[in-house]
C-alpha cells in the first residue's frame, strides 16, 4: 500500500515532535512494507502574522485528498487565542467533515498516574466524542449587546443524523478485539432533556438494532468524572457530545499521565483523518529539544491504526513503552534525553522488531 500524508507542523515545539514522529513513522513503513508520501503545510500562527491567512478555503480539497492529516500544534504568543483554533483547527473539522474525535485514554507501565492504586490495568478506555455539531456548531448570537440588558445565546445543535454516525461508530469500536464490548453513554439526560433525549434514544435504538453484542451503560457527565478518578476500570469505550467529550478528555489525559503522552484523531471513517498530539505549542521550549515527542508519535500510532496498519501500530505503542522505561521523566527539560533521542529510541525499537 501507498498512503499520501498532509503534514501540518504548526507553532513552537510543533515541528520538533513532529520531526520524532516522522522518524517512527519512516521506521514503521520499513518493517511492514508500506510507501508514503508527503506534503508539507505551513499553516500555523507564522503564516497568519506573515500573510493574514488561517486555512485558506483552496487548501481545504487539497487535504481531503490525502489519506490523512498530521498535525502538530497548532497557537502562536503572538497570535489573539481563538484566531488559529477557529480558523484551522475547528474549520478543518467542520469543512473536513471530521465528525469523530477519538481519544485514548491508556496508562503505559511505568507512567506515573494521579490515582492512588491505580495502573495500567484499570485505565484503559477509549472516548469517541461527536466533534462537529453541540455547542461548537457556533449558532447563536447577541440582543442588545453592550448594554446593561443584553443578551448572549450560544446553542447546541444535535441532528439525529449526527448523533446515530457517532454512536454507530463507538458500537463498532466496542465491538474491536482490543476493547470489551462495553459502550457507556456520557450525557446530562436529567436536565438537558431535548438534546439528550434524542442521543438517548438513538442509542438504545440502534443498539436494540444493529449491536447485541455490546453491553450499554449510563452515566451522567459530572458522576463520570467523578468515576474516572475513582474507578477508571468501570470504562471500555465512551460516547459523548462535542462539549462533554471535550472536558472529559482533557480529564483523561491527565490520568493517562498528562499531555505528554496524549494523542487524538479527528476522523470521518472511511475517508480522511487528522492526528494530533494534544498538549499546546509550548512555544517557551521551541528549539531546546527538551520537549516530550511521545503524544506525537501517539498520534503516528493512531494514524497507523486508521489506515488499517495495526501491526505497525502495535509496534510503535511498544516502542513508546519502551522509552518511557528508560525516560528519566516525561515532563519537558527533565527527561533524561532530548527530544530527538527519544524520537531515535523509538524508531530503533520498531525498526530492530523490538
Amino acid at each position: 500500500m501507498r498512503y499520501s500524508i498532509a503534514v501540518m507542523p504548526g507553532d513552537g515545539t510543533g515541528p520538533e515532535v513532529i520531526n520524532e514522529g516522522l522518524k517512527v513513522l519512516d521506521a514503521a513503513a520499513a518493517r511492514a512494507g508500506f510507501s508514503y508520501e508527503l506534503t508539507h503545510y505551513d499553516f500555523g500562527g507564522a503564516r497568519y502574522l506573515r500573510t493574514g491567512e488561517t486555512l485558506p478555503d483552496s487548501a481545504i480539497s487539497e487535504l481531503g485528498a490525502h489519506d490523512a492529516i498530521l498535525l502538530g500544534a497548532i497557537g502562536h504568543p503572538e497570535v489573539k487565542p481563538g484566531v488559529l483554533e477557529l480558523g484551522i483547527l475547528l474549520k478543518a473539522r467542520f469543512a473536513l467533515d471530521l465528525y469523530i474525535n477519538l481519544r485514548p485514554v491508556k496508562l503505559f507501565p511505568g507512567v506515573e498516574t494521579p490515582i492512588k492504586d491505580k495502573g495500567p490495568k484499570e485505565i484503559d478506555f477509549v472516548v469517541v466524542r461527536e466533534n462537529t455539531e453541540g455547542l461548537y456548531a457556533s449558532t447563536g448570537g447577541f440582543l442588545k449587546k453592550g448594554t446593561p440588558d443584553e443578551i448572549a445565546v450560544q446553542d447546541s445543535i444535535n441532528t439525529r443524523k449526527g448523533v446515530e454516525r457517532c454512536i454507530r461508530y463507538a458500537y463498532d469500536y466496542a465491538l474491536r478485539d482490543d476493547r470489551h464490548n462495553q459502550l457507556t453513554l456520557v450525557g446530562k439526560t436529567n436536565v438537558l432533556t431535548f438534546a439528550w433525549d434524542l442521543w438517548w434514544r438513538a442509542f438504545n435504538e440502534v443498539g436494540d438494532a444493529d449491536y447485541p453484542k455490546v453491553r450499554r451503560e449510563y452515566a451522567h457527565v459530572d458522576a463520570t468524572c467523578m468515576w474516572f478518578v475513582k474507578n477508571p476500570e468501570w470504562f471500555d469505550v465512551i460516547v459523548t457530545d462535542n462539549m462533554f467529550g471535550d472536558i472529559i478528555t482533557d480529564l483523561g489525559a491527565m490520568i493517562q499521565g498528562g499531555m505528554g503522552v496524549a494523542a487524538g484523531g479527528n476522523l470521518h471513517p472511511g475517508k480522511i483523518g487528522m492526528f494530533e498530539p494534544i498538549g499546546g505549542s509550548a512555544p517557551k521550549y521551541t528549539g531546546q529539544n527538551v520537549i516530550n515527542p511521545l503524544a506525537a508519535i501517539g498520534a503516528v500510532q493512531m494514524m497507523l491504526d486508521y489506515l488499517g496498519e495495526r501491526d505497525a501500530a502495535g509496534w510503535v505503542e511498544k516502542g513508546i513503552i519502551n522509552a518511557v522505561s528508560k525516560m528519566q521523566s516525561l515532563n519537558a527539560g527533565h527527561m533524561g534525553m532530548g527530544t530527538d533521542e527519544v524520537g531515535d529510541l523509538v524508531a530503533k525499537f520498531v525498526a530492530n522488531k523490538g
